[in-house]
């Protein structure tokens, strides 16, 4: 035994693994000693057996199995842990335990598996007992099934879930094992205690003998309900009050409580599978069903039968075999046949249970009006199948259709449905069956009582007789009180028969609550009210001994609250409870009347009544007044002494003070009396004739208050104003009105008949005295603080002036409180009167709702409706729906019946076309207000596919479908909408849109309901898969909801839910869970009436406060009356939790958004710097893979954990795409707002980025890429660089990317390495891009290739490395490449490197193989020639890296580029965009002029013409040599035919073929440059500009589209087409041949060209633009100025009339326009203003002012004012005498227009246009000797700042200022704004240069004239401003730092930086370039000025190549001087560049 000694040594634990038995068992000992000392169930020792306790329970050896298993025992039962172990333990038990020949075993094994259950472990334990049924060893099966029979006695039914056992019974039974067989017959005996019947249905097909057997067994179960005998862990406290009740012996009924839940718990339903019937149909069943023999229709029949007698079935669309079967029993003529059709109805019925509800309304008014049927078996049948109908939907929902047929003719029908109400009450109970519904009920049967046939009074009997044992006498008695005592007794003797459904519950409940005040609370409530009870409903009081009795004949006593909580609901008659009765007796005769009088009054009294004098009748009064008050309530006969009253002359006496007194006295004895309706009746008429007398109405008021309070308020109004209204004295009318508006706020609302109030109120209306009118209005107003908006709906059909002071009135009455009643019973008892009147209250707001007079709209509804909305045409389907939509607007108010109409709408709902489904969903919001709370029954069929469209894709239609439910829901109440599986299975819908919209739905509507069907269970598994949603969105509204969920159903049921969950979703939802408990609200507490009926709509006024009230007064109202109810929500806590609840419904939104809401990326300090050091100390993986391998994910994944959200963190790591996505776009979103964090886990993110780019999933890589690009933009603003380690395991991967197939990735990649050049240095990207030369991926070579071009072209030879010869030869054996493009790519790079480089190239190259050299040779040639010689790869790269860079929010970056020169910075602030070049990403850039027109009627930018690198303009044009001179000897020889041959040559200049075309031009322009043969052209000059224009629209239309011409040719033409013009155009003489007509064409055709995008993309598109320009603006100088501005002006028109035109175009005339206008001045006199005013005129008339102020663009409006304004200016007055050629001038705008500029500057500057320093000044002096000075200076200010006469004002100004030089304008300006006063004072200063004669000012270009022009505010002839001047002179630069200071102050920047910018004209000192230019060596020193520039701002490429931009900024720049200096022009080049920076 050495070897044991070893073992001992051993710990435990240790033991219990040794392969030795024995030491096993010794370890098992010791374990069950150990576990059983440890105290501390959460004792780390026991996590060290967690593993091992599998073990325990399989010991191979049996010996130590049997220890192992003690010592498991030992350890479920006390470990916290152990529940850990569940699976595998039971598993083990059930495989390897189970089978052990030994009892001990097996009994250890079962106890084991039960102590699991009671440590809550019960669904583990049970799955593996059901897996072990599956077992082969029969031992095995029998242990299991021993084991489950074991549980499910002590545990009960509750805990061992039945539905799984029973599923597998019928396969027990069948075993060949008897044995199996024995312990399964067991087992169903235990099953059947719990559940009794519900095991039948499942167990019918079984073999018969055993099932006999059973049977046997069955009979022998005791019948009392079995008890739970263990308990679970959570259930001590249970198992505690269980112990008591064993103890004392007694069963009392608390336990009894607990258990009656469990009795109805198994429903046997439950338990069946459902089975799927719609399929199995017979294929030609809707065929057969129609036939006409009725044989085959009898088999479609019995085919549906024999399918619906499955028990239960699978739900699905019925509707149309409903339909069919429907049909079927309503017309079938066979009555056989109808009774099968009703048979297949109650299958279909009891299949679907609450599924079928929704059919329920289409089919019960069908059976019940077939129920004229004799023959007994169709009488059953039908009987049969509306019972089964019954139990799937709410009598609630049916009442409609069954009222409607109690008033049948035929009385079986009416038998059959009294009989039907009957048995329906039965299953009701005083919840489910509320006022509001037997109401109508009673009613209808009360008729039926009294019906001539004996059988329809017996239905009604019994019926009314359930009623009342249901309800409860309290609620019914009211509705009864006109019953004779005979019936009545009968009724009650039907009640004592009655067996309820739920009867024994209903006693119960009266029993415990006896007397407490509430308890005749419930059967008040209203439909929408009562209907939300129906979980209390069960607990609340049922048969009426319990209720309080009142005793009839005194009033309830005043000490006991329980009167009045009796008499609150009772209703209208019901206040006095049974003593209604008494209020009316029997008429006495006259004679009884005087005995009884003459008992009581003194003789003299009698006497006298109808004396003559009337003083004696004064004191018989007085007599009579003190008798009656002496007189004893007992003793008082009322009825005689006010028929003594009314004895002559009764009423109508005249003097009014004994009428008085006589008034008086009937009120004593209302208030004295025992007074009934009947002695009203004597004295109503009366007093009602009395009210409206002036002296005796008060008092009539005062008795009928006093009869009102005897007989009710209600009896009595009705009375008093049916009385009022049947006499004509309107002033009776009007008071009468008046008194019951008071007696509304006295009595309250109760019971008031508002229908018959309201015909009268209608009348009143109409009435013609205002009076009356006004009084009904008022009554209104007091009726409308009780009935609340409903009330409106009465009165919609009013004029419209009475509407609006009805909705005047109530808009007073809104807001305000309905007083508490004053009078009326409710005096008597304070304490529960206000209940009461609550519940009244509710019950007004519905009642008044059930009041409209509703249409029946469902015989419009035909079927060729139905067919038109079901129509394959969408248009008709539309027309269909309109058609409803006005049948609903028609009816207003509509009944539920609207036939096939529900069925249409449905199909509607899920229409193709989503106009439809809108149209169909309002068409539903507005039948729910047209049918009100009776919309119910249409929730399943209608509402509930409202429902599925909110998983619309589409926003639009999710937000109407919303609204749509919220409308109906506004109707129905929330419990339709809850009950049954409908909700549950839209939610089990994986659809993110329902599923959050949904959610969203139920959070905001379930913390408002009190009560909720069970059915909401079904949706909480719907609702934990939402919580683990893939959507952020379904997730984060699951977690809102779940508070509110829990709030109905309770913490327990919700975890128990989470049973079924996969184990890791188990702990995340049971987390989430205990989350929401901490949230979760309280449930609105009863009082609190007013949340549900907020949701059922008709809520008054009054009551939306009270919700809030009823919290405050939560503990207050405790004290005094403890409602059960409330004491059950926790006592006087209840304010607590009140409050507590308000708190925490904002919580959970708070703690759910701390999930996402925080920072996406965690700042760890030092984190980066840590990360880099593990990588350099080899602590992790360096990030250098081929592909990503698992370890290098999971390394990540562990660094990420510290710094990235857990949740993004999931969202990066999942295995799905979508999510990447999401991870992507949040990140995205995060750029800007998380810079830091971003910075500080830079690493990681392009780590995980390269990860992406391994993803085959294009839409990531997109998006990454889109990351990336803000990313390094961000990173480039922050002036980040990239560390050697962020370098290098990200650049690789991204090279890798450049080689994709996809274009757009490539760019994108393209534009992503561009950046990167900002973050880190050129020289080491080069590298990285090197190695990516050396990839197999030809498409990465060459864009490798292609980078590295761009690179040395960008930054110079210096980034080659490692040295620039190195590099080259790299480059060069590229040349060789088997691939074309990488070939092509080597060879362009090489070009650049050379065009950078020059002939060194060669040398750095080395050799190279002579096909390669002679490749390279051909290629520099080529690109040589060039005129912009930049190699072709530029001229394509450089747009676009420009495009990448400008496609990017912040252009202007802060990179490693700091050198960007301060001349850039410069010359951007000088120019139009004032931005400091760090700061201001381009979307903030300000626009001065979008900023000086604050109005925004400006827009700054003119269009955009394209202006590239301007300084390429001087480049003469090249015209290539005319080497052909010798095919034309024609020219030489000028003077032989000269004009046949300019017309061939001219001809050939149209020619298609672009050489022919060229030689022609070149021939042309030979003549033209020679001055002595230029006249030769004259008379030709309009033929030659047709051919030019015709070959410009030429290359146009087909040379431009033709893909196999060299481009480079189209741009040889095009020059020669310019070049020859622009000969053409210096010579004036020529020019001004050219005509109107051919000037419109021309310019048409040179706008189009300088707009033709397809010209900038060529090489040098750029050059030919420009000198377009040039051209443009030589045809606008020097042609004829009639001619040019006729054509402008046309073409003008033209192009603003084609819709096809650009506003380019239009916007580019527009300029030339403008510049047309601006010479002006020196052209006028030159111009026929003639020709041009009718041009205008025509143009007016043709674009009146209204036509062109709808122009998208102000501009041309504009354009025209100063064009006419500019005219006016120049010609004054005489401009009116140049409207010759206008034939009707009267009729012309443009004499109007015309007239009113001349008079206004006539005005202001007397008749001259030209203001001398004299006139102006005389004017002053006339003007200051008139005036104040104060006032002329008024008056200029007031010029300056109107947009006409700004400048007449300064001029004024200015004069005055010289004039009167002390003068202090200071006061004017103080008040103004900065912009204002520093406009004015710039103003004049321009005028002084002007004066001084310093020249003029000419504004730079077209543009900023216009933009000095808009300073003016918002001026509209812009450009005739006094800066619009046309010298060619320079404007000094102070002009624009002062704008631009000015504006900076206004956008808040400093202006501190100005002073230390170089000044503005240094930047226009470039050296000056000789006049003519002709070689290309201009172009090569140009273009090295461009590359040193290119190296200092390098990225600022910002010129506006890409934006269309060039143009008028040029067009309009040259001088009009003819002799153009160059250099002049230069210079202005030069800003307006700057200026459009």
């Amino acid at each position: 035994m050495g070897d044991d000694s070893e073992w001992m040594k051993l710990p435990i634990d240790q033991k219990c693994e040794h392969k030795l038995w024995k030491a096993r068992l010794n370890g098992y000992e010791e374990a069950l000693k150990l576990f059983q000392k440890i105290d501390d169930e959460k004792s780390p020792e026991w996590s060290k057996y967690l593993g091992l306790i599998k073990k325990f329970v399989t010991d191979s050896n049996a010996v130590a199995q049997l220890k192992g298993l003690e010592a498991a025992l030992a350890y479920v039962e006390n470990a916290h842990v152990a529940g850990k172990t569940t699976g595998e333990v039971a598993s083990g038990v059930v495989n390897k335990v189970f089978n052990q020949p030994k009892a001990r075993a097996k009994e250890l094994g079962l106890d084991i598996c039960l102590m699991y259950i009671e440590i809550e472990k019960g669904e583990a334990v049970q799955e593996e007992l059901l897996k072990g049924l599956d077992n082969k060893n029969p031992k095995i099966i029998v242990a299991c099934i021993e084991t489950l029979r074991k549980a499910l006695s002590e545990f009960g039914s509750k805990i061992i879930l039945l539905k799984p056992i029973i599923k597998v019974l019928p396969k027990l039974f069948e075993s060949r094992e008897k044995a199996v067989r024995d312990e399964a017959k067991l087992l169903a005996v235990e099953i059947y205690r719990w559940i009794k019947d519900a095991l039948r249905p499942p167990l019918q097909n079984i073999n018969s003998v055993q099932l006999k057997e059973l049977e046997e067994e069955w009979v022998k179960v005791s019948s009392a309900a079995p008890k739970q005998t263990r308990f679970l862990r959570s259930q001590q406290e249970l198992k505690a009050k269980f112990e008591q009740q064993q103890a004392a012996g007694g069963d009392a009924d608390g336990g009894g409580d607990e258990e009656e839940e469990v009795v109805p718990q198994v429903d046997a339903y439950e338990l069946l599978e459902a089975v799927e019937i719609l399929s199995k149909l017979p294929k030609d069943f809707y065929e057969k069903i129609e036939a006409k023999k009725w044989q085959e229709r009898k088999e479609a029949l019995e085919a549906v039968e024999l399918l619906v007698k499955n028990p239960k079935l699978e739900s699905g669309d019925y509707a149309d075999l409903v339909k069919v079967l429907k049909k079927v029993v309503g017309k079938d003529t066979n009555v056989m046949l109808v009774a099968l059709a009703a048979k297949c109805l109650a299958g279909l019925a009891t299949g679907l249970r609450k599924k079928f509800g929704q059919y329920a309304g289409h089919v019960v008014p069908t059976i019940l009006e077939k129920f004229k049927e004799k023959k007994p078996q169709v009488v059953q049948a039908l009987q049969e199948a509306i019972d089964a109908i019954f139990l799937t939907t709410t009598l609630q929902n049916i009442s409609e259709d069954v009222l409607a047929v109690m008033d049948n003719k035929n009385p079986t029908i009416k038998q059959q449905t009294s009989l039907f109400i009957a048995r329906s009450f039965r299953h009701c109970t005083p919840s489910t069956l509320p006022k509001s519904l037997l109401k109508p009920f009673c009613a209808a049967l009360l008729k039926h009582i009294n019906d001539s046939a004996p059988e329809v009074r017996d239905a009604g009997f019994e019926a009314l007789g359930t009623a009342l044992k249901v309800a409860g006498e309290k609620a019914v008695n009211p509705f009864l009180a006109d019953v004779d005592k005979l019936k009545l007794d009968r009724i009650k003797e039907c009640a004592e028969k009655v067996e309820l459904v739920y009867g024994k519950k209903t006693g119960g409940a009266a029993e415990k609550k006896e007397g407490k005040p509430i308890a005749g609370k419930t059967p008040a409530l209203s439909g929408s009210g009562g209907d939300r009870e129906t979980k209390d409903a069960a607990t609340k009081p049922g048969p009426l001994k319990k209720a309080p009795a009142v005793k009839s004949g005194g009033p309830p006593k005043k000490g006991k609250p329980a009167a009045a909580a009796g008499t609150g609901g009772a209703g209208a008659k019901g206040k006095k409870g049974p003593e209604t009765k008494e209020i009316f007796e029997s008429e006495l005769s006259i004679e009884v009347c005087e005995e009884k009088a003459a008992a009581v009054l003194p003789a003299s009294c009698i006497q006298q009544l109808d004396s003559g004098n009337w003083k004696e009748r004064l004191a018989c009064m007085e007599e009579f007044q003190k008798a009656v008050e002496l007189m004893e309530r007992s003793e008082m006969p009322c009825q005689a002494l006010v028929r003594m009253l009314a004895k002559k002359p009764g009423w109508k006496e005249t003097n009014f003070q004994v009428m008085q007194m006589k008034l008086h006295i009937v009120a004593l004895i209302a208030q004295k009396g025992n007074f009934s309706k009947t002695s009203a009746q004597v004295v109503l008429d009366g007093l009602v004739d009395k009210v409206g007398d002036v002296k005796c109405g008060s008092n009539a008021k005062e008795a009928m208050t006093a009869i009102a309070e005897a007989c009710q308020l209600p009896w009595t109004a009705e009375q008093v104003v049916a009385m009022a209204f049947s006499q004509k004295n309107p002033k009776n009318q009007s008071e009468t009105l008046n008194w019951l508006s008071n007696a509304i706020k006295e009595f309250g609302f109760s019971g008031l008949n508002v229908k018959a109030f309201i015909s009268n109120v209608k009348t009143a209306l109409a009435a013609t005295n205002p009076a009356v009118r006004t009084s009904a209005i008022t009554l209104l107003g007091v009726m409308y603080l009780y009935v609340g908006p409903p009330l409106r709906m009465f009165f919609e059909d009013e004029k419209p002036a009475l509407l609006s002071q009805i909705d005047a009135e109530f808009e007073k009455m809104q807001g305000q409180m309905a007083p508490a009643p004053t009078r009326g019973i409710s005096r008597h008892s304070t304490a529960g009167g206000d209940d009461g009147e609550e519940e009244e209250q509710e019950d007004v707001g519905n009642d008044v709702v059930d009041l409209l007079p509703r249409t029946d709209i469902s015989d419009k509804i035909s079927p060729e409706l139905v067919s038109k909305i079901g129509d394959k045409n969408w248009k008709i389907r539309k027309e269909g729906l309109d058609e409803v939509t006005s049948i609903i607007n028609d009816a207003k108010f509509i009944q539920p019946n609207i036939g096939e109409l529900p069925a249409a709408l449905k199909s509607r709902l899920n229409d193709s076309n989503k106009i439809l489904v809108q149209q169909t969903l309002s068409i539903l919001q507005q039948i729910a207000t047209a049918m009100g709370p009776n919309i119910k029954q249409h929730v399943k069929n209608l509402g509930i596919p409202v429902i599925t469209v909110l998983g619309d894709s589409k926003n639009n239609v999710r937000a109407a479908a919303l609204a749509t439910v919220n409308a109906w829901a506004e109707q129905t109440g929330m419990k339709e909408w809850l009950e049954g599986e409908d909700l549950s299975e839209e939610l089990k819908k994986e659809n993110p849109f329902l599923r959050q919209e949904l959610l969203g739905w139920l959070a905001e509507k379930l913390p408002t309901l009190r009560s909720v069907p069970s059915d909401l269970l079904l949706c909480v598994p719907h609702l934990y898969s939402c919580l683990e949603d893939r959507n952020g969105d379904v997730r984060k509204k699951a977690q809102d909801a779940l508070p509110f969920f829990m709030m109905h159903l309770g913490f327990e049921k919700m975890a128990k839910a989470t049973g079924k969950l996969k184990p890791t979703s188990k702990d995340q939802v049971l987390a989430m869970l205990d989350k929401a408990k901490a949230n979760m609200p309280a449930r609105p507490a009863p009082p609190a009436k007013a949340s549900s009926r907020v949701v059922g709509g008709a809520a008054p006024a009054k009551f939306q406060s009270s919700s809030a009230l009823a919290e405050d007064s939560g503990s207050n109202t405790m004290e005094s009356k403890p409602d059960p109810k409330k004491v059950k929500a926790g006592g006087v806590s209840s304010k607590a939790k009140g409050v507590q609840g308000k708190k925490v419904l904002s919580k959970p939104n708070l703690k759910e958004d701390d999930d996402k809401s925080g920072p996406i990326f965690i700042i760890v300090p030092n984190g980066k710097e840590q990360r880099m050091k593990d990588e350099k100390g080899l602590k992790v993986l360096k990030w250098n893979f081929t592909t990503p391998r698992d370890e290098y994910i999971e390394q990540l994944k562990t660094q990420m954990s510290s710094c990235v959200a857990k949740w993004l963190q999931d969202e990066m790591f999942h295995a799905d795409f979508q999510h990447h996505n999401k991870a992507l776009a949040v990140m995205i979103e995060h750029v800007e707002s998380e810079k830091d964090g971003v910075i500080s886990c830079l690493d990681l993110i392009l780590k995980w980025l390269t990860l992406r780019f391994f993803d085959t999933n294009t839409s990531v890589l997109m998006k990454a890429l889109e990351y990336l690009k803000l990313l390094f933009n961000l990173l480039s603003q922050e002036e980040y660089h990239l560390t050697e380690n962020e370098a290098s395991s990200f650049i690789p991967y991204l090279i890798l990317k450049v080689g994709e197939p996809k274009d757009v990735i490539r760019k994108d990649v393209r534009a992503i390495l561009n950046r990167m050049c900002l973050i880190y240095p050129a020289s080491k990207m080069f590298t990285f891009i090197m190695e990516g030369t050396k990839s197999k991926n030809s498409k990465q070579r060459a864009e490798c290739l292609e980078e590295l071009g761009c690179l040395v072209e960008s930054y110079g030879m210096n980034v080659c490395q490692p040295t620039p010869g190195k590099a080259l030869k790299e480059m060069a054996t590229h040349i060789g490449d088997r691939d074309n493009t990488v070939r092509n790519a080597a060879l362009n790079t090489i070009v650049t490197v050379y065009n950078v480089h020059g002939d060194q190239v060669f040398k750095l190259i080395g050799n190279l193989s002579e096909k390669d050299m002679s490749m390279l040779e051909e290629r520099i040639k080529r690109s040589a020639k060039r005129p912009s010689a930049a190699p072709v790869r530029q001229a394509e790269e450089k747009p676009q890296r420009a495009q990448n860079i400008s496609a990017n929010a912040s252009m202007l970056r802060k990179g490693p580029a700091e050198d960007m020169s301060s001349k850039l910075n410069q010359n951007r602030n000088m120019g139009s965009h004032s931005e400091t070049a760090h700061t201001v990403p381009r979307e903030f850039q300000l626009d001065l002029d979008e900023i000086e027109n604050d109005n925004g009627t400006v827009r700054c930018e003119m269009p955009a013409l394209v202006q590239h690198k301007l300084d390429d303009i001087f480049e003469p044009v090249l015209i290539p040599e005319p080497k052909i001179r010798a095919v034309s000897p024609h020219f030489d020889d000028m003077h032989s035919n000269t004009a046949s041959t300019i017309n061939f040559v001219i001809s050939q200049v149209a020619s298609g073929d672009i050489n022919t075309s060229i030689q022609a031009l070149a021939q042309i322009d030979e003549v033209l440059r020679q001055e002595d043969k230029a006249e030769a052209m004259s008379g030709h000059i309009d033929q030659f500009l047709i051919a030019t224009f015709m070959q410009l629209r030429l290359i146009y239309n087909t040379h431009m589209a033709d893909e196999k011409l060299d481009k480079d040719e189209i741009v040889k033409l095009y020059s020669c087409i310019i070049g020859s013009m622009i000969s053409l155009f210096q010579i004036e003489s020529l020019a001004r041949e050219a005509s109107t007509g051919v000037l419109k064409d021309l310019m048409h055709g040179l706008i189009t060209l300088m707009l033709d995008s397809r010209v900038e993309d060529l090489e040098e598109g750029e050059q030919v633009i420009r000198s377009v320009n040039l051209l443009v603006v030589k045809v606008l100088e020097k042609s004829d100025q009639t001619n040019i501005l006729s054509a402008l002006l046309v073409l003008l028109q033209d192009s603003l009339l084609a819709t096809a035109s650009s506003p380019k175009f239009s916007e580019l005339v527009m300029k030339c326009l403008w510049r047309m206008v601006r010479l002006l001045p020196e052209t006028i006199n030159s111009i026929n203003l003639d020709r041009i005013l009718l041009d205008i005129h025509i143009f007016m008339k043709i674009f009146p002012k209204e036509k062109l102020k709808q122009c998208k663009s102000e501009f041309p409006i504009r354009t025209l004012k100063t064009l006419l304004h500019t005219l006016c200016k120049l010609k004054g007055p005489k401009i009116l005498d140049h409207l010759t050629m206008i034939d009707n001038k009267n009729e012309s705008e443009l004499e109007a227009h015309l007239c009113r500029v001349v008079k206004h500057s006539m005005d202001q500057s007397g008749s001259k246009a030209d203001k001398d320093t004299e006139k102006g000044a005389s004017r002053i002096e006339e003007k200051a000797s008139k005036a104040k000075v104060n006032d002329i200076l008024a008056e200029i200010f007031k010029k300056i700042g109107s947009k006409e006469n700004t400048k007449e004002g300064l001029a004024e100004l200015y004069e005055y200022k010289k004039k009167y030089s002390d003068a202090d304008i200071e006061p004017f300006l103080k008040n103004s704004s900065q912009f204002f006063q520093s406009y004015v004072e710039r103003g004049l200063r321009l005028i002084e240069t002007e004066r001084e004669g310093k020249g003029r000012i000419a504004a730079s270009t077209g543009l900023s004239s216009q933009m000095e022009g808009t300073c003016v505010p918002a001026s509209t002839h812009a450009v005739s401003s006094s800066l619009g001047n046309t010298n060619g002179e320079e404007v000094g630069p102070s002009v624009y730092l002062e704008r631009l200071k000015i504006l900076r102050q206004r956008c808040g920047l400093d202006n501190a930086k100005q002073e230390d910018r170089p000044p503005l004209t240094s930047l226009l000192s470039k050296p000056a370039v000789p006049t003519v230019a002709s070689s290309t060596d201009m172009l090569h020193s140009k273009l090295s000025q461009l590359r040193e520039s290119r190296e200092q701002y390098q990225h600022l490429d910002l010129d506006s190549n890409q934006t269309h931009s060039s143009g008028i900024g040029t067009t309009l720049a040259s001088p009009s001087s003819a002799a153009a200096n160059i250099d002049d022009l230069k210079k202005r080049l030069e800003r307006i560049k700057s200026s459009r920076k």
